[in-house]
């Protein structure tokens, strides 16, 4: 069964089996047979889950949004985990492309200045333009969307420090590995004049 499903390229299947094979019946001729490749089939077994995993974390929703088509992909921060905002990418007919944090009333706060840290994998922390909405949602808009963007795509991890109203600054951090551009797709636009985004 292990060589089996090391053949079909069912390789996590293929991993538990040969390790149960190994712990049972060593010192035996099928358990040499599985040593010699149970160290590659657990390493590559291993990637696959993380990947699917990575891939999981990302929802990807296409709709109308008052009158106007978009598409968007959301992700939930890893860190901390139980936190309820979540990172939203916006492609809309009207409002054009936006990448912003949406949290729970009474939402963020930012200077005057609106500036947000934000870090790709390991690299320096950098800050990037922000802005709160007019409208009062619970929101933060990444004015800076084509940088962060061109970043994330190279990216396994995103932190961006944020500032509840009434609480101290925390980071968020964001497992973004598995986003799928081609989920994402470019809206057309609805030709009418743009208006300020939401």
């Amino acid at each position: 069964m292990y060589e089996q499903l090391r053949t079909l390229g069912n390789l996590e299947l293929a991993a538990p089996i040969g390790r149960q094979l190994l712990a049972k019946y060593p010192g035996t001729a099928a358990a040499a047979q599985v040593q010699k490749t149970i160290a590659e089939v657990e390493s590559v077994a291993k990637d696959a889950g993380e990947k699917r995993r990575l891939t999981a974390l990302w929802l990807y929703q296409s709709g109308m949004m008052e009158g106007g088509a978009q598409n968007t992909a959301t992700i939930a921060p890893s860190v901390p985990a139980s936190n309820p905002v979540r990172l939203i990418l916006r492609r809309h007919a009207d409002w054009g492309q936006s990448v912003y944090l949406y949290g729970t009333p009474p939402g963020f706060t930012c200077a005057k200045d609106c500036r947000v840290s934000v870090t790709f994998d390991d690299t320096p922390a950098q800050t990037l333009r922000a802005s709160l909405p007019p409208t009062g949602e619970p929101a933060m808009f990444i004015e800076d969307d084509s940088i962060f963007l061109a970043k994330m795509a190279k990216a396994k991890t995103v932190a961006i420090q944020a500032t509840p109203k009434g609480k101290p600054a925390y980071t968020l951090k964001f497992d973004v590995g598995g986003f799928d551009a081609a989920k994402w797709p470019e809206v057309a636009k609805s030709g009418k004049k743009p208006i300020k985004k939401k």
